[in-house]
Order: structure tokens, then C-alpha cells, then sequence
């Protein structure tokens, strides 16, 4: 949220929301550069308009109560919304600036989130752009909690919260260097996996998730990581057989130091990779423009292993 959107709004709003987030009236205080007694007393006169505490003072911090959480929705939609006028206003007048926040899983850090930043830096240099590095599982009520404002992850459950706005299907398949006994393979099935060292994604990742369907029995794993590049670091090194797509492996693949074999038996393995903005939310023209470039560099990605994108 920038500046410029916070003061079309009653500051009782805005320092509600920061105090939201910060979990206290010093934090908040500290991130809008403000005295701490103007945002207590911004949040008192409108605990006392409302006729309710939105918080409870507790000894680790403040923790919004139900009428809290309620008006937070309200607060979101209005902060959200001024970025929204905001950005289009200025759209108009050709200056297409804003700010956007992005979470995105691991896995697209290295190739995808890095050529997506050099397209929007060449094309919107005024737009900046926060990044997000987390969880698939995580990304969701990140959206939702408006914390940001753009959502990259893989195999995403559909919730009324979330709006797909593009996706694209990569093969889920076996990553190991190229000496290894199975990098020969034009396709492969978990069991024929097995009996080699395998390096599990941890049981709350998708990708894991989606292995389990394919094999109700996995045996258990000489190493067990929730990082995507940890995981890729250890088969540089021969230490196992890990799992996952493309995304995340495109220079080592192109650079001959792993392999990817796709698991295709006895049914191919695949994972979505969408991009998903908070349903009911009509984004920003910056948004649109991140989410646009995204979408677009999924595309190349899902194209260059044989698939048709959106």
C-alpha cells in the first residue's frame, strides 16, 4: 500500500490496519514513522466510535477480537481499493506507478521470479515491487489477509477466497544428476524409484502430497526437506533421487548437471502452477500488469517442455 493511497483515507484506518499487522501500537507506530500516542489514540476514538474493543490487550501483544476481525475485512477491502483508484488514476495520466507484493513458493526464485522482475523493471520502472518467498500453503491466507497482493504456487486447493487468474501443468518427474542408474529414461514410475535414495519433499508440501497418491506406501526417505533448493543442492551431490518440475532446475538442466525424467506410470504426474489474486477484489492496474507478465513467463516455461499454457 502506498503513501499516496493511505491518505485518501481517515487515519484511524490506515493505523488500524498497521496495527493489525504489526501485532502492536509501538511496531505500527515505528513503521509509519508516527508517535506512538497519535496511533493509540487514533485506535481509541474509533474502538469508541464503534462502540467495541477491536483488540485484546494481552501481555505478548495485541490480538484483534471478533468485532476486530470483522471491521479488518472492511479495512482491507477500503486500503485495497485506494491503491486500486490510485493506480488507475494515475494510469491515465501515462505514469503507470503503484506497489505490488508478491508471495511466490521457492522453487520459482532462481529462473522464473528473476526474468518476471527484469520485464516489469524494463517495462513499469516506477512500479516497485515487494517479494514474498513462502509455503504453497501459506499463500492463500496471505492473500486474504490482503499482506500481499499476488499469489505464484503450485496445486493450489479452489477456494471462494481465491480467483485463478492463468494457470499452466508441468510434469511432476525425478531430478538426479546425469551418471545416475536412472537418467537414462525417456519416463519413470515411483516405484521404479525406490530402490535408490530418495530425497522426500516434507509430507505438507504438494508435491509430496501428490507422490503419496501415486504410491500409498512410500518407503521412508534417506532425507526428508521442505526446501526445493536444498533438495536440488543435495542431487548435485548424488545424495538421492529428489522430486519435482522443471521450474526451479531450468540451468542445471540446460547446464547438463541433472536430469529430469517425468513420472508417467502408471498415470503422468502433474502439478499446476497458478497465479491467484484474493476473489472479489478487483486488483490495481499495476497488479494486473505483474499478474499479465507472469502469466506470460509461465507460458514460456510450460512451452518449452512441451506443453500448451492457459
Amino acid at each position: 500500500m502506498s503513501s499516496r493511497a493511505r491518505r485518501i483515507h481517515a487515519p484511524m484506518i490506515v493505523y488500524f490496519d498497521a496495527i493489525r499487522r504489526a501485532g502492536s501500537v509501538r511496531e505500527a507506530a515505528r513503521r509509519l514513522n508516527i508517535a506512538s500516542s497519535a496511533v493509540n489514540r487514533q485506535l481509541l476514538k474509533l474502538e469508541e466510535e464503534l462502540g467495541t474493543p477491536l483488540f485484546e490487550r494481552l501481555p505478548s501483544g495485541l490480538k484483534l477480537t471478533h468485532a476486530g476481525s470483522t471491521f479488518a475485512r472492511h479495512a482491507i477491502e477500503v486500503l485495497q481499493d485506494a491503491e486500486r483508484v490510485r493506480s488507475e488514476l494515475e494510469a491515465l495520466q501515462g505514469l503507470r506507478t503503484g506497489h505490488v507484493e508478491i508471495a511466490a513458493v521457492e522453487g520459482l526464485s532462481s529462473d522464473l521470479i528473476p526474468n518476471v522482475l527484469a520485464k516489469a523493471r524494463e517495462r513499469f520502472p516506477r512500479v516497485t515491487i515487494g517479494i514474498n518467498v513462502m509455503g504453497s500453503g501459506a499463500i492463500p491466507q496471505a492473500l486474504v489477509s490482503g499482506d500481499v497482493d499476488l499469489g505464484v504456487a503450485f496445486s493450489l486447493d479452489r477456494s471462494s477466497d481465491l480467483q485463478q487468474l492463468s494457470v499452466a501443468s508441468f510434469h511432476l518427474g525425478a531430478v538426479v544428476p546425469p551418471d545416475h542408474p536412472l537418467a537414462t529414461n525417456k519416463a519413470l514410475s515411483v516405484s521404479a524409484c525406490l530402490s535408490h535414495n530418495l530425497i522426500l519433499p516434507k509430507s505438507e508440501l504438494s508435491i509430496r502430497q501428490q507422490l503419496a497418491k501415486a504410491y500409498a506406501k512410500l518407503p521412508v526417505p534417506a532425507i526428508e526437506t521442505s526446501s526445493v533448493e536444498l533438495a536440488k543442492q543435495l542431487t548435485l551431490r548424488g545424495l538421492g533421487v529428489a522430486f519435482q518440475t522443471r521450474i526451479g532446475i531450468e540451468r542445471e538442466l540446460a547446464h547438463g548437471q541433472l536430469v529430469h525424467v517425468p513420472i508417467k506410470k502408471p498415470m503422468p504426474l502433474r502439478s499446476d502452477l497458478g497465479v491467484y489474486v484474493r476473489a472479489a477484489r478487483n486488483p490495481p492496474v499495476a497488479v494486473h500488469a505483474l499478474a499479465d507478465i507472469i502469466a506470460a513467463e509461465i507460458g514460456l516455461h510450460a512451452a518449452r517442455e512441451g506443453d500448451t499454457a492457459f
